[in-house]
């Protein structure tokens, strides 16, 4: 696919090499990365999908230049303001294109500005887009300030006129007056539909919301998910901890394999929504905790029964020291650490190591083709009590 924006955006970056030339230097990436484990590195799992498949965007109101026309799209790079708008993007479904460009034209027959970050003027400021991958499902969040004088009814209407591939089910909008450019989970409101779009994972039904982490890769997580289960068979199969665990769909998954699972997350609103998921497909043996990850696992109601199993999968930075030193000490069997970013791994690596842990498997999922990043799924067993 061409795309006029190509180098000069801030989304593709391998867009213009063959996909298995892709796969190749990510490959190369990682065991540049994970020093001292290349030998565990086979081959990289490819994304099913190559173009079209980001389930979520969240794109910016700007300009096409300076003192140029409204625009929404992804941010080039090193602009604060001049945004590509994604008629042609690789990364995203059709319907995303389409509601993108009637939002925007939407928009520009007013007189509404883009929220300008130096001046803290203008009212628009992004457009998050979420999408069920194996069920057409769309949901729409307007980000804007309070300065926004043009009635968003005709809007919805026109929104739920749009001829999609799949169904619109929720259109919603959230006033941000704050100064930083961020998207906040604060005063959205439900304009039309429902507060939640719903899709399917590994044979589970999970309603997403607004604001709750899902993997942006729907088919992708298929993959990463079906090698956290694989893994998951080894060890203990009482107690299974999954930190940092999102809507949990990772403990759902391997919800089969352990007589009970324990979930673990900082946003309240993805464990209400774990909560939700695992009664719709009628999963008893998982329990949920909203609360920092470390302070959960703190306290004693949860520290005396000690898992087998504990399943990691933080944010970019891996995880905090204090976190790591205390899955140390609770000193689980088995632990399985799912990486964004395979330098945090290769860090965290070291402690675990240390502390008596072997990596038995390493395995590397593309889950962002055409981009730099790939994850990287490891499997440590205790050897050193």
């Amino acid at each position: 696919m061409n795309c006029e924006h190509f180098g000069r955006c801030g989304g593709c970056t391998y867009l213009n090499i063959p996909y298995e030339e892709e796969l190749a230097i990510k490959k190369q990436s990682l065991k540049d990365t994970l020093v001292g484990y290349e030998h565990l590195i086979g081959k990289l799992l490819p994304s099913p999908n190559v173009e079209g498949y980001r389930n979520k965007m969240e794109l910016a109101f700007g300009d096409e230049g300076k003192d140029g026309r409204l625009a929404l799209g992804i941010r080039k790079r090193r602009s604060f303001y001049e945004v590509a708008t994604p008629e042609n993007c690789a990364l995203i479904p059709d319907d995303f294109k389409r509601i993108t460009m009637y939002v925007l034209e939407y928009f520009r027959a007013t007189d509404e500005t883009f929220f300008h970050r130096k001046r803290h003027t203008g009212a628009l400021r992004h457009l998050v887009l979420r999408r069920g991958e194996f069920t057409g499902q769309v949901l729409v969040n307007l980000s804007h300030s309070s300065e926004l004088n043009t009635p968003l009814s005709p809007l919805v209407e026109g929104l739920r006129s749009l001829k999609l591939d799949g169904q619109l089910v929720g259109v919603l909008h959230s006033v941000n007056d704050g100064v930083a450019d961020v998207i906040k989970d604060e005063n959205t409101n439900l304009l039309w539909g429902q507060y939640y779009y719903t899709d399917k994972i590994c044979g589970l039904t999970f309603n997403v919301s607004a604001y709750s982490f899902f993997q942006t890769n729907s088919a992708g997580a298929e993959v990463l998910y079906g090698v956290v289960r694989d893994f998951a068979n080894s060890g203990d199969k009482a107690l299974a901890y999954d930190l940092y665990c999102g809507t949990g769909t990772i403990a759902q998954i391997i919800s089969s394999k352990f007589e009970n699972v324990m979930g673990i997350e900082l946003v309240e609103d993805a464990i209400k929504v774990a909560k939700d998921n695992a009664a719709l497909n009628g999963i008893t043996n998982c329990t949920f905790h909203a609360g920092d990850v470390l302070a959960e696992l703190d306290k004693n109601h949860i520290i005396r029964k000690a898992p087998g199993t504990i399943i990691v999968d933080p944010p970019r930075n891996g995880l905090h020291p204090k976190a790591l030193a205390k899955i140390i000490e609770i000193s689980p069997s088995r632990l399985i650490y799912v990486a964004c970013k395979p330098a945090s791994l290769a860090r965290d690596l070291v402690a675990l190591t240390e502390a008596g842990y072997s990596v038995d498997a390493i395995q590397g999922v593309d889950m962002f083709p055409r981009t730099p990043h790939v994850e990287a799924i490891a499997l440590l067993r205790r050897v050193n009590a």
